[in-house]
């Protein structure tokens, strides 16, 4: 149990209406432009380390566990990532390096192909959803119950921060949406697929959780016959911060005004890692079905705005990232192995497919909140909801492809 405010169960009973969905998103895997790679010199009484990694001392530890070397025997050259997105939270490809050097007189350099990157990655969770909602006469929801499925990362990565069946990271996103529900339960069954290693990718709980909180609360607005920024703002009335850039982000993007057919906006709205986000995305869906994202406004309320330059980095870079993922990224098992194998089958996004990003920063003095994953998670819903809006189809799976 994650979250259980009000009486969900007694709310649903005396509701006006009721609405139900289930949302599915796909393994992934992070196909960084450096794949994973390490440098090691082990001699009897050292080992010497170049690798980038996201985790230095746990690396250092498991190196030195692995040789039987006291720890400070263990130097490690820290170097840039080359991609990390989560990848090299795991010193797997360091621990394979350092057996192979136990066979080497010298230094050896492990490289691993573009091939064995992506086969042999630790993927991003598939996710299996169930979520419902009860709305009073006016469209406005009473109840709310989100239901996450998927494997425990936290339960294998940090065994002590899994506790009473409940894996934090999988349900942030959820658990606290920016919204006001007078009755809430959100809670998780950890379901972990048979041979499959399951680790945090760029994004990590939220990516999976705003995609289907956003989606389904955009299903509501349209059941309510609301546009859906008034519906939201409806919403947000206890939480200015939240209003503030869902009303930036409309504002910037031109929200309401004509658009040619097949052609439409979307929105979607967010609370992760310590900041709130909105984006505005314009779609652009022709008569085969083939979508095209055209522009993405996105309004930030990250508190005190240190670096402003680094804010528009982090929100193009984490855009481009999890718009790639929505539109074409999945990792797909068939007798026993991963049927991606390079870029032609696990396509990046094309530079002349990157849409026109525009961020917008809220003045705050509140305190600094975090970027580096949070336009990740919140681009998804953006478009599918700019989808809907153009077609008519709801967008429940992932990823997109065409419509």
């Amino acid at each position: 149990m994650a979250r259980n405010d009000g009486n969900v169960e007694q709310a649903f009973a005396k509701a006006a209406r009721r609405f139900d969905a289930v949302y599915e998103l796909p393994f992934l895997a992070h196909a960084a432009m450096e794949p994973m790679n390490c440098t090691v010199h082990l001699r009897k009484d050292t080992c010497e380390i170049w690798v980038g990694t996201q985790v230095p001392t746990t690396t250092q530890s498991r190196v030195a566990a692995l040789t039987g070397l006291p720890k400070d025997a263990v130097i490690l050259h820290n170097q840039f990532l080359g991609g990390g997105f989560g990848r090299r939270l795991e010193p797997d490809g360091t621990l394979l390096a350092v057996k192979i050097a136990k066979h080497v007189d010298g230094p050896v350099k492990v490289i691993w192909s573009r091939e064995e990157d992506i086969q042999h990655d630790i993927y991003r969770p598939y996710y299996y959803d169930r979520i419902s909602a009860a709305v009073d006469i006016s469209g406005n929801p009473v109840a709310w119950h989100h239901r996450v499925c998927g494997s425990s990362v936290v339960a294998r990565f940090a065994p002590p921060l899994f506790k009473n069946g409940l894996d934090f990271d999988a349900v942030e996103g959820a658990a606290e949406p920016p919204y006001a529900f007078p009755n809430i339960l959100v809670d998780y069954v950890r379901v972990d697929p048979a041979g499959i290693t399951t680790g945090f990718w760029r994004g990590v709980g939220p990516v999976h959780n705003v995609f289907i909180v956003e989606s389904f609360i955009d299903e509501l607005a349209f059941a309510a016959r609301q546009d859906p920024v008034d519906y939201r703002r409806r919403l947000l009335s206890n939480n200015p911060r939240a209003l503030a850039v869902l009303n930036l982000a409309a504002d910037k993007a031109g929200w309401g005004q004509q658009m040619p057919a097949g052609k439409a906006r979307g929105i979607s709205l967010q609370f992760a890692f310590g900041s709130y986000l909105s984006q505005v995305a314009e779609v652009a869906v022709d008569a085969k079905g083939k979508v095209k994202v055209e522009r993405i406004v996105c309004a930030v309320d990250c508190g005190i705005a240190v670096t402003p330059s680094m804010i528009d980095a982090q929100v193009q870079s984490g855009t481009i990232f999890g718009l790639t993922a929505a539109l074409r990224g999945a990792i797909t098992i068939k007798d026993g192995r991963v049927e991606q194998s390079n870029f032609d089958s696990y396509p990046p996004m094309r530079i002349d497919e990157v849409p026109r990003i525009e961020t917008h920063i809220v003045p705050s003095r509140q305190n600094p909140g975090g970027l580096g994953e949070a336009a990740t998670a919140i681009v998804a819903p953006a478009v599918t909801n700019a989808i809907f809006a153009a077609t008519g189809r709801r967008i429940r799976k992932l990823p997109i492809e065409e419509v």
